[in-house]
């Protein structure tokens, strides 16, 4: 569903707003940063935060990725939430591409970790992640 110009994009940007369903319909939004690991479109989210749980319930979702001036894209999409054993492994993943980082040492809220303390720290934070499969896109990048 992706052009080469939304993957383009994509590859350049990471900051966006995922907007999901509140309970009432109401749409609700909250500031991400998104990245595409491989082939995949990836977030992070915690176990009990409040998207997880909308998302949950209804795994649709619009992604609005944006530049610093007037370039933006929108996706909308459908959530797989990635959880268990395996996510704070692909939160490395992530946060790699993310940080611009292949290897070395991950920042994280001011501090820098190894991999291995990254990791832990991914953990003990229950996080997840927020696979995006891309059902539209539209913008003007």
């Amino acid at each position: 569903m992706l052009s080469d110009a939304d993957l383009d994009f994509l590859e350049r940007q990471h900051s966006a707003a995922m907007i999901t369903i509140g309970a009432g319909g109401m749409p609700k939004v909250v500031r991400v940063g998104v990245a595409r690991v491989g082939e995949k479109l990836w977030s992070s989210g915690t176990e009990d935060r409040v998207r997880t749980r909308r998302l949950r319930r209804d795994p649709r979702c619009v992604l609005y990725v944006h530049d610093a001036t007037y370039g933006w894209l929108a996706l909308e999409t459908t959530v797989t939430i990635l959880e268990g054993p395996d996510a704070a492994h692909q939160s490395v993943e992530l946060f790699r591409v993310m940080q611009g980082k292949p290897d070395g040492p991950l920042s994280w809220f001011g501090g820098e970790y190894d991999e291995a303390g990254f990791r832990q720290r991914m953990v003990d934070e229950r996080r997840v992640i927020y696979q995006f499969e891309v059902t539209k896109s539209y913008g003007m990048r």
